[in-house]
């Protein structure tokens, strides 16, 4: 586990230093194989991806709320939308079987399984003046989702292309998040790559994806791999013998 070096954390690693001192307590931690890092004092880039997403939340968090009038229940009920959002994206696939799409979640540690919400109309284009007060809460949300993810989207495709630009990593079989125009909050669409298709200069620019609702072409550019990549042993499984 890595965490900055807030007071907070300190505090909390002084209680802990004390408890640790029951031979129990040791005997837990070290069959549980826990360790504790935290970051040096004021060195916040050493936090990497996670000062990045916590910036960002910061960021669309403020520009979606900007001079909206809440009450205390209707903030924290905003607040506990936005931390449902972070906490669905797609980490990792949850099995190499081809034929599943599902991945791993944040929220897999939090309730042991992935976040899931009801349809509801899109109300982002509907007149302020025409919003009930909970309605006026929900278009929060779907402001805040449609901001958040397509940036997320976008990081998760950078890195990619930070790696390959001939998108060389993608292989067939393998899970990915495709970018979609109407997609609702909580729904990451998830596909499994069937084939791949290369232009005249050798780059993948096509790809048939198997998504739930069948097997589609999309162009290079809707493609997201997940944030973190598939252990070796799991592509090996994968890859044709």
């Amino acid at each position: 586990m890595y965490s900055d070096n807030g007071l907070n954390f300190r505090g909390a690693d002084n209680e802990m230093q004390d408890l640790f001192q029951s031979p129990d307590l040791q005997h837990a931690a070290a069959e549980e194989r826990l360790n504790w890092h935290s970051i040096p004092p004021r060195a916040p880039h050493f936090g990497g991806l996670w000062e990045a997403a916590v910036w960002s939340m910061k960021q669309h968090l403020t520009k979606t709320i900007e001079d909206a009038s809440l009450t205390v229940v209707e903030i924290m009920t905003v607040l506990a939308q936005v931390e449902a959002i972070l906490n669905s994206r797609p980490l990792t696939p949850l099995s190499d079987d081809p034929l599943d799409l599902s991945a791993l979640t944040p929220a897999h540690f939090l309730i042991g399984d992935s976040f899931t919400s009801y349809p509801e109309p899109d109300i982002l284009d509907v007149p302020m003046n025409r919003l009930s007060r909970w309605q006026h809460v929900e278009r929060l949300k779907q402001h805040f989702w449609s901001r958040w993810s397509k940036e997320y989207l976008a990081v998760c495709q950078g890195r990619t292309k930070w790696k390959s630009e001939t998108h060389s990593n993608l292989e067939v079989g393998q899970l990915v998040m495709l970018k979609e125009d109407e997609s609702m909050p909580l729904k990451w669409v998830l596909a499994r790559i069937d084939g791949v298709h290369h232009g005249s200069d050798g780059v993948i620019r096509i790809l048939t994806v198997r998504i739930s609702k069948g097997i589609y072409k999309r162009p290079i550019v809707k493609i997201c791999p997940l944030s973190v990549e598939e252990p070796e042993a799991q592509k090996n499984k994968r890859a044709p013998h």
